[in-house]
């Protein structure tokens, strides 16, 4: 599994055009398209992904679209420049080394994160005393039917599940690690709503794992702060609600952000479930509990 570059390629500038378009005040923008199927069901995957306004990089990470299993994850960097661009990326390339063709549960995800964390603190020691860490979200598919999906985060990276036909419903499936949801004191300088919990720093606690279930024709989006802290879960259900192809529908999410304030990073990645009468004959093998 490879991580995603976040410069754009010349290959993508038309869709970096595109979304400025939509209303977008960005610097370098990347997007990514892929699928994944077996023989029961197909994911169709989209992500879109813009830096901060005063970033010298893209300090937010995601998954290639690419792999052969169904692990996604969003990673966003904290502390600023090189070092949190290291540890998002070592956190989402962690991620994958340890659950990428195994059998998932809830133990190997927390496995991933903790190990994360260590193997992120290291990378940074090695080059220098600053410190770098990452809050991060990811999902992955727990059966063939890819209906059956645990979800863990660390952090305030979110993942919402939308059902973007009839009313477009859309449910937070996270909770932020934020001081507030947390009950404890924000330290000096920060706020009640900052991540109080992150990958890389020592701070990782016992990562959260929850489980989802998605139908078909349902999504999971998976976001950093730079879109959920500017847009309403409404905003957000009617943009992947539209009639427009998915990775479109990722850009104008951003764009959106974007219009309404966001200077961060800001990231999307977009996982929709379809059923396997939608499913192309090539497919591949999943591994499963059994």
């Amino acid at each position: 599994m490879t991580l995603t570059p976040f410069d754009p390629a010349p290959t993508e500038h038309a869709l970096s055009r595109a979304m400025a378009g939509d209303g977008a005040t960005h610097r370098a923008a990347c997007v990514r398209v892929g699928r994944f199927v077996t023989r029961h069901a197909c994911l169709e995957l989209a992500a879109a992904s813009s830096r901060g306004r005063g970033h010298r990089q893209n300090e937010d990470a995601m998954s290639a679209l690419d792999g052969g299993a169904p692990v996604y994850v969003v990673a966003d960097g904290v502390g600023g420049g090189a070092l949190a661009s290291r540890a998002s990326r070592g956190v989402v390339d962690c991620v994958h080394r340890r659950a990428d063709g195994v059998p998932i549960d809830r133990r190997v995800l927390r496995e991933a994160l903790i190990l994360a964390d260590a193997e992120v603190r290291r990378s940074i020691a090695a080059r220098t005393d600053a410190l770098g860490a990452a809050t991060v979200a990811l999902c992955a598919a727990v059966d063939e039917g890819l209906d059956r999906w645990l979800i863990g985060w660390v952090g305030d990276c979110r993942v919402y599940r939308v059902t973007p036909v009839g009313n477009a419903l859309i449910e937070l499936v996270t909770r932020d690690d934020s001081y507030r949801h947390l009950a404890e004191a924000p330290p000096p300088g920060a706020t009640p709503d900052d991540p109080a919990r992150m990958v890389g720093n020592g701070a990782v606690g016992t990562p959260n794992v929850a489980e989802a279930a998605l139908d078909d024709d349902q999504m999971l989006l998976l976001c950093s702060d730079g879109v959920h802290k500017r847009l309403e879960p409404g905003d957000i259900a009617r943009v992947l609600a539209a009639d427009a192809p998915l990775v479109r529908r990722c850009t104008r999410l951003v764009a959106l952000a974007r219009a309404r304030g966001s200077v961060d990073d800001a990231t999307v990645l977009v996982i929709l479930k379809r059923s396997a009468a939608q499913a192309p004959v090539t497919t591949r093998p999943l591994r499963i509990d059994p």
